[in-house]
């Protein structure tokens, strides 16, 4: 092979240099000192059957520097820089941003091949920095260094210009393989070895010695290049690239006994390592070369070649890692499924299923190793990094999933999202996403049980997915339970210490300085006091400052817990005598009733959330004015508590289709939605023609319209279809059919074929919520949930009527015993459906008075005539406008058994005046929460809960009784 194509496999791009790159030189020393290899041509014996003479061979060492301090050799340095510099334009035209980047490691004080490298970076402006290590520094600190240059991502290649003694194989596979520009690293070895020379890197000293061999012999095929020297990677990739070369390659000692015979055979030497190998002249067959690797000569030429091919190994990681940030064809692997029949419960399918490894799974979807944070085997954090990296890729299609007013039972919602994604991933092979909320841990052992699907159509895990997960609901638990301390101690700390005490304790003297924290200062400059010394406050000032002085009886933050406990609704607390006098009542929520749960939900980084913790209004004081978690001290210990938790999880469904699963938001005070990091990274993975489906709590009058109006007003993202998921289970009870409940056999009107009861229930709530869809101007597809009990004629009725009433299709749906196969007909509509003009617009304009905004959704999509404000609600609004919280959008508490507030008025129920007994505020998550009847934020358990029949196996470790 000849160099120009061995320089093309190491990644070198051809172009016009637009321009001189900036160099950015540093030096980062421990202590100092490098040491490297250089190549020192020792002769080569008589002139070369081609004229070459040994002079132009030893690359005109005897001449003198030129101006810029390098010696002239037979232009290969010259070519190799020039390949460099045009590399160099070639990426900074692709990114304007990029700029490759070489750390060495050295533990010597000698620099002068640090110089060398540093010359040729100059030349072809490439960032260079330095890092000494002290002569005594154990293995295990050069590893600590290695490790965090790997992490570094300005850094682009990592050069070990160490002694042997610290070279050893623990050491030198710490070296990332994409950073590991000199080629020592056994992943690199065996890349090059096998072939796969566009993953490898060449060491820079063996691409020299080609260089010299190509210099002095032409052609190379049929040559044969003596290699002697211990075995290590520069040995195993020479003689790998000389084979390649079309030469002859063979490996011996120092101390070998045939040596000389060896030598006197060999039309080239090549002498590797620090060992002082004697090779007499007349051992030397005439016109042969003999080329020593080691320290020697840096200055004679050579040693700048060397340090050139480094440099074009960094250009090349450069340009590798450049184009891994950018969004990757996927190449997903589904996994095959084999439905039977009758259908097995949840947890024998989940458990009949092998999920791939999350690592596996990851890569197949275009994320990169540094973007993922495994938690086990098959679930994992993705990181919000993911989002800058895809900046300027476009979104896919988004897809929401809502439902038609449900029964107690449920109608299938996830079940639906989940069959979806599989049909559009595993059968018509476009990217999909499916993004679902975490389950509480509160249903899973009360009445309802999980939340992973059903059937054959289900996120797995489902044990995983049904119990902690990650763990995020546990840190809303425990960043929830630190704001109410910090409430209860601040308001006791208050009553008990006058403000001289208390600025003492609040601004304490370290070594004698005293400081404010910078969410003190926040703090200072709300109340208009713009000062940074503690010593320079008034006794006005500094009362203000430490008195938030919370009213007991307006505290609004509770306490919460991940289960359901029905005697924690209401409790006092401060009974201990320690806490002097300081009793109160308060309350325990469930924990994703949590308002840190709604702002997980809606926040769109990690900043963003940072600023929505520290709105959060937890109280007000006696004179009236709202309390935040900023006020109290406590928003930047909060999110750290959800540092990790603001990640979305990833696992699978059973046909291997990727889930995002994150937060949890309470359907009824809250959106009802998973979060929008989930669904924005989700879009950017999939692509453009890519599909992400996500899910809306209960039906579309709550959690649709609330995806709509407080979802993606936060987010900024526009939904390009709705799929509303209907039963005939849940139409016949619209259509007058008898109430149902869990737990309770079905009547036979729901078991029985009845078209009566399906027509009624199609055009009173199936054809209202298809109207509720319409007002904001997305395409709808009706899907189908089909029971064992349903028939064809009830199915094809309701997909009839769904059409009539402005449905864009209407399908049945058999994914629960079919998987995504049973969806396929519904993909297909889907995506028909996402290539139609879409004109969403939100329902009321944010500006409008909180009273119209609350009218606007009553009349619109509940169908009120009007709506009747108690005394306290209007008071509570007049409060807020005051506040400056009045351009909030409208989040309403109501039952979801309705479109009314009337749980027992089925259908679309008319002439009806909608109460709203009271009205409050979740400022950080950024909504008003009209409360539309009694709400509870903390449900109790049943007679039999689902605990009873769920257990572990203690050999297998295999959890029983989840369904």
């Amino acid at each position: 092979m000849k160099l120009s194509l061995i320089r093309n496999t190491c990644g070198i791009l051809r172009g016009q240099r637009t321009g001189a790159a900036a160099v950015s030189l540093s030096k980062r020393c421990l202590p100092p000192g490098p040491s490297s290899s250089d190549l020192v041509l020792l002769r080569a014996a008589s002139a070369t059957s081609t004229g070459r003479s040994s002079a132009k061979v030893a690359f005109n060492l005897g001449k003198h520097p030129t101006k810029e301090g390098i010696f002239e050799c037979d232009g290969s340095l010259r070519e190799v820089v020039q390949n460099c510099n045009d590399a160099v334009a070639a990426l900074q035209r692709k990114s304007s941003t990029i700029q490759p980047t070489l750390a060495i490691v050295q533990s010597s004080e000698d620099d002068r091949m640090w110089q060398i490298n540093k010359k040729v970076a100059e030349m072809v402006g490439l960032n260079i920095t330095q890092m000494c290590l002290s002569k005594d520094s154990t293995e295990d600190e050069v590893i600590v260094e290695i490790l965090k240059l790997n992490e570094d991502p300005s850094v682009h290649g990592i050069s070990l210009q160490l002694p042997p003694s610290f070279l050893s194989s623990r050491v030198v596979n710490t070296l990332r393989p994409e950073k590991d520009i000199d080629g020592l690293s056994d992943v690199n070895v065996g890349r090059l070895l096998r072939g796969d020379s566009e993953r490898s890197f060449l060491p820079p000293a063996a691409s020299a010695i080609i260089d010299l061999l190509e210099n002095h012999y032409v052609p190379l095929e049929g040559k044969s290049v003596l290699l002697v020297g211990a075995e290590g990677p520069l040995i195993y990739s020479l003689h790998a690239l000389i084979e390649k070369s079309g030469m002859e390659a063979c490996k011996s000692h120092c101390n070998a006994k045939n040596l000389q015979r060896q030598v006197m055979q060999a039309d080239a030497v090549v002498l590797l390592g620090e060992e002082n190998v004697n090779v007499p002249s007349t051992w030397v067959r005439p016109g042969a070369a003999v080329i020593r690797e080691n320290q020697m000569s840096i200055l004679q030429g050579l040693g700048h070649l060397v340090a050139a091919y480094r440099i074009q190994n960094v250009i090349h990681s450069s340009s590798r890692w450049l184009q891994e940030q950018q969004h990757r064809p996927w190449s997903l692997r589904c996994l095959k499924l084999k439905p039977v029949t009758p259908v097995p419960s949840d947890i024998e399918i989940s458990r009949a299923q092998t999920p791939k490894a999350v690592t596996m799974l990851a890569e197949e979807i275009g994320l990169l190793p540094e973007e993922l944070e495994a938690y086990g085997r098959s679930k994992a954090k993705v990181r919000l990094s993911l989002l800058d990296r895809l900046q300027s890729q476009p979104d896919g299609n988004y897809v929401l999933v809502a439902g038609i007013t449900p029964t107690p039972l449920g109608e299938g919602k996830s079940t639906v999202t989940i069959g979806l994604v599989q049909a559009l991933s595993a059968h018509l092979k476009l990217n999909s996403f499916a993004c679902l909320r975490q389950p509480s841990q509160g249903p899973t052992f009360g009445v309802k049980g999980g939340a992973a699907g059903g059937g054959y159509a289900q996120v797995i895990p489902m044990e995983e997915f049904n119990l902690h997960l990650t763990g995020d609901i546990h840190a809303i638990t425990a960043a929830n339970n630190l704001v109410a301390a910090a409430i209860d101690a601040r308001m006791l700390h208050e009553a008990t210490q006058s403000d001289k005490a208390l600025y003492k304790r609040l601004v304490p003297s370290v070594n004698g300085v005293r400081k404010f924290s910078p969410i003190q200062i926040s703090r200072l400059q709300r109340l208009g006091v713009h000062k940074t010394d503690p010593e320079s406050l008034t006794p006005e000032e500094v009362s203000s400052f430490v008195r938030l002085d919370l009213d007991p009886n307006k505290i609004t933050w509770h306490r919460v817990v991940d289960t359901n406990d029905r005697f924690l609704r209401k409790i006092t607390v401060g009974q201990a005598s320690t806490e002097k006098g300081q009793i109160r009542e308060t309350g325990f929520d469930i924990a994703v009733a949590s308002e840190i749960m709604a702002i997980l939900a809606l926040s769109n980084s990690l900043q963003d959330m940072r600023s929505r913790l520290a709105r959060m209004v937890v109280g007000t004081s006696r004179s009236g004015c709202p309390v935040t978690s900023e006020d109290l001290g406590v928003s930047g210990a909060l999110t750290v508590l959800m540092k990790d938790a603001i990640k979305p999880t990833l696992m699978q469904t059973l046909e291997g289709s990727p889930v995002f699963v994150h937060a949890g938001p309470f359907a009824n005070i809250a959106h009802g939605n998973s979060s929008v990091l989930a669904d924005k990274l989700a879009l950017k993975l999939v692509g453009q023609d890519g599909f992400v489906v996500t899910e809306a709590g209960f039906g579309a009058d709550i959690g649709m319209e609330k995806f709509f109006n407080i979802k993606c007003r936060t987010s900024g993202l526009k939904p390009n279809v709705v799929v509303l998921v209907a039963t005939v289970r849940a139409l016949k009870m619209h259509g007058g059919g008898p109430s149902v409940s869990a737990g309770a056999p079905l009547p036979k009107e729901y078991i029985d074929e009845n078209l009566d009861l399906v027509a009624g229930g199609c055009y009173s709530n199936l054809r209202k919520q298809i109207q509720i869809i319409h007002q904001f101007g997305v395409p709808v597809v009706v899907a189908v949930n089909v029971f064992r009990t349903d028939t064809e004629a009830e199915v094809e009725l309701v997909c009839q009527i769904a059409r009539e009433s402005g449905a864009a299709d209407a399908v049945p749906c058999d994914h629960w015993a079919q998987g995504g196969r049973g969806s396929v007909e519904l993909a297909k509509a889907v995506k028909e459906a996402a290539s139609k003009p879409n004109h969403f617009k939100f329902l009321y304009d944010i500006e409008m008075p909180i009273v119209e905004k609350i009218r606007t959704i009553a009349q619109k999509v509940y169908g009120a005539d009007d709506i009747e404000l108690s005394a306290e609600a209007e008071a509570k609004i007049n409060y807020y406008n005051q506040q400056g919280f009045g351009s909030l959008p409208i989040c309403m508490a109501k039952t979801h058994l309705s479109l009314s507030h009337m749980p027992e008025k089925k259908g679309a129920p008319t002439g009806f005046v909608l109460p709203i007994r009271d009205v409050r505020a979740s400022i950080g998550a950024g909504f008003i929460y009209p409360l539309v009847g009694t709400m509870s934020t903390m449900p109790g358990l049943p007679t039999r809960p689902c605990f009873y029949d769920i257990d572990i196996d203690p050999v297998t470790e295999e959890i029983t009784g989840l369904f």
